[in-house]
């Protein structure tokens, strides 16, 4: 069979590939298949490797992060052959809804999807407005669903069985009123997690994942990164290997669905008085 490569790998140049065995399509192959979303960089990167090294072909989503991306791909595959880069705009439901069949398209099966991307941009109860909860919602909840759906379509027409990861978040079990939009889509998630593990049983499994305070960003100094994170029962809370690792024991163990794992050193458990303004 001829080499078969996305839009997306036929623009690199040959001597930059990884071997291209990693990319033939192989139907056959007995390594299942992950699509992870938002996995270029960040999280969404520590756990397609994780899936990788643990047997997986990872199909590497992202958005606008195509460089990094291929650096996904090209390490994935040093892992386990024939990760592959798919582009898509997750508040674009044509897009969403495409995104799966190209997938199936191009390795002939796809076993479970990790929702990992995530709009994750700050307003507060007096800053919100619909266009926000909208472009939250579009791009966190109603992105998920759609591809669990697609998921579960593709395993019923392979009588087999797979499973859905949903990237949660620990805030919440332990509200608070910032980033009020990105909350609410999360919120919303979590009630789906449990509908959808009700509703596409027994063909899919459904699992949330609540990581703590994990990655710092450019809304936190490194000092008060630092602190936040020794503020849970643990003394720490969830690095991204830790969360790689729960998302891999979820697709890993057979019994689970409709569940949500919280990976946060305990931070759930705490109320503690927090400055509620942008950090």
């Amino acid at each position: 069979m001829g080499e078969v490569l996305t839009p997306e790998l036929s623009a690199i140049a040959p001597a930059h590939r990884p071997s291209l065995s990693c990319y033939c399509m192989k139907p056959l192959s007995p390594a299942p298949v992950v699509l992870v979303t938002g996995a270029a960089k960040r999280l969404g990167r520590e756990i397609a490797l994780a899936l990788a090294a643990g047997g997986w072909r990872v199909a590497v989503h992202y958005r606008s992060s195509k460089e990094e991306a291929l650096k996904t791909v090209a390490d994935c595959s040093l892992l386990t052959p024939g990760a592959t880069p798919f582009h898509g705009e997750l508040d674009d439901e044509g897009q969403v809804r495409s995104l799966l069949p190209r997938v199936i398209s191009h390795f002939g099966q796809v076993d479970a999807v990790v929702n990992n991307a995530s709009i994750f941009e700050h307003d507060t109860a007096a800053s919100f407005s619909f266009a926000a909860l909208e472009k939250h919602m579009r791009s966190n909840t109603g992105a998920a669903i759609v591809l669990a759906q697609a998921l579960h379509e593709h395993l019923s027409a392979r009588q087999a069985h797979g499973a859905v990861v949903n990237l949660l978040d620990q805030k919440l079990w332990n509200q608070n009123p910032d980033f009020f939009s990105y909350t609410l889509s999360k919120a919303a998630l979590e009630a789906a997690n449990t509908m959808l593990a009700m509703a596409l049983a027994p063909r899919v499994r459904v699992v949330g994942v609540a990581p703590g305070l994990t990655l710092t960003s450019h809304l936190l100094s490194d000092e008060k990164f630092a602190a936040l994170h020794k503020l849970s029962p643990l003394g720490r809370s969830s690095s991204a290997a830790d969360v790689a690792a729960t998302v891999k024991f979820a697709l890993d163990n057979a019994s689970l669905t409709g569940t949500t794992l919280l990976v946060d050193g305990g931070q759930h458990l705490m109320k503690f008085e927090r400055d509620f303004s942008l950090m």
